[in-house]
């Protein structure tokens, strides 16, 4: 089954480990954001691996190629899963943010690099009025995917709405990591393109990014357990 990475959107390890516990989600692949890594470190890292967890490390790199590259030389030797930049950093940040991955990662573990497109906080009206970023927002989107890959990318940050689309453009091997996933009940926060779990699977997306549906949920392990039964078999319930 496709994964799917849980938002560990908490301000320390301390309420993260509470929250994992809690709600017995031990070992379950998990996102770490700027919050949480800005407050622990790469500590934060090695105690989720000593309990099993893959993780997507979300730190959304953008600066000059060199910063990018030594960056990930050191970020590579975490060995998480996964690690994003901007894709409007252009080409030869993301070409040198490949290479510091590679050069600084051993023989036993290679982190995907994940590209990020137009954030999905982001709608078309502001892309167009402030970011100045002419035409539809998909058609962007596809756009920075095909950029990505051509650049060295293992797959771009997306909606689910796009997902489709940049398989049909990228084929079926580039990673599409789809956040703004959301059960039919939950609030959409601040997100714009969001999706329940079953269009996700059925629109191409390859990876869940999961947060406040769960993290703010009533019931956090029931709405987890409730995301992978849609994520599985495709339930629209």
């Amino acid at each position: 089954m496709p994964t799917t990475y849980l938002s560990l959107d908490f301000p320390d390890w301390k309420e993260t480990k509470q929250f994992l516990d809690r709600n017995e989600l031990h070992g379950v692949p998990v996102k770490v954001g700027m919050e949480l890594f800005y407050k622990e470190g790469p500590r934060v890292i090695e105690l989720l691996k000593e309990n099993n967890h893959a993780i997507f490390l979300d730190l959304k790199l953008h600066d000059i190629p060199t910063t990018v590259m030594r960056a990930m030389k050191n970020i590579a030797k975490l060995e998480v899963d996964m690690i994003n930049i901007h894709a409007l950093g252009g080409s030869e940040m993301i070409q040198r943010a490949k290479e510091g991955l590679l050069a600084g990662s051993s023989s036993r573990h290679q982190t995907k690099l994940i590209a990020v497109t137009i954030l999905t906080s982001m709608d078309s009206e502001t892309m167009n009025s402030e970011l100045l970023l002419p035409g539809e927002l998909g058609n962007n989107v596809v756009h920075f995917a095909d950029f990505a890959k051509e650049n060295g990318a293992d797959g771009v940050v997306c909606s689910v709405h796009e997902a489709n689309q940049i398989k049909t453009i990228c084929g079926s091997s580039f990673l599409t990591v789809t956040p703004g996933i959301r059960l039919q009940q939950s609030n959409s926060n601040d997100q714009k393109r969001i999706a329940t779990p079953a269009y996700a699977r059925e629109n191409g997306a390859d990876i869940l990014v999961i947060g406040r549906t769960v993290t703010k949920a009533e019931n956090p392990r029931m709405a987890y357990e409730q995301i992978m039964k849609e994520w599985g078999h495709g339930s629209k319930t």
